[in-house]
């Protein structure tokens, strides 16, 4: 009877090491398990936010040429190019050659960035027809403050003659088509 007493104390020792084991070898795995999902999670957190930094396929035309390109407009630009308010502020006196379409949008702005394909297919679409700008309202808040443009995306249309006409909002591809055959008169 001894011997089975004794018999039993030893695998219940050798259980016991046998669970310790166990519980040290699932926190190790755990461990190592909770460290590469927290590299994953980092990873893609840079992927993410890089791909949000950029500027949503969208280019850097030269301003004074501009054709078939999406151009980027400063106030100085802006007034070289479209209408120079500091000399008529009361009155709206076009410059341009072309009738042409301004994206006022912010690089953190998700609608801005969908849209942004779009800006680009129609310069090319229209290259000759119409001109395509954009203006970052964060580096350029005086022309965002000019046009009142409080939510982002605002598209302005600009007719070669007239009144611009602003549209606010993400809208599909047809609806800015729309707009440059009915505002910009372009067919």
């Amino acid at each position: 009877m001894v011997t089975f007493v004794c018999k039993i104390k030893q695998y219940g020792d050798i259980y016991a090491i046998y669970q310790k084991t166990l519980l040290a070898l699932q926190h190790h795995l755990t461990t190592i398990l909770m460290k590469k999902v927290t590299f994953l999670i980092l990873f893609l957190s840079s992927l993410t936010f890089t791909a949000c930094s950029s500027n949503a396929g969208s280019r850097v035309g030269n301003a004074e040429d501009g054709e078939g390109e999406v151009v980027h407009l400063t106030t100085q630009t802006f007034q070289q190019l479209i209408w120079d308010y500091t000399k008529n502020p009361q009155e709206w006196i076009f410059k341009g050659d072309q009738p042409c379409i301004i994206d006022f949008y912010a690089d953190w702005c998700r609608p801005c960035k969908m849209i942004a394909p779009i800006m680009v297919e129609l310069s090319k679409e229209y290259k000759g027809k119409v001109r395509v700008y954009k203006i970052n309202t964060d580096e350029q808040r005086e022309l965002a403050k000019l046009f009142n443009v409080s939510s982002i995306p605002a598209v302005l249309f600009v007719p070669k003659t007239g009144k611009p006409q602003m549209a606010v909002g993400a809208m599909q591809k047809p609806a800015y088509v729309d707009a440059i055959k009915n505002v910009l008169q372009v067919k």
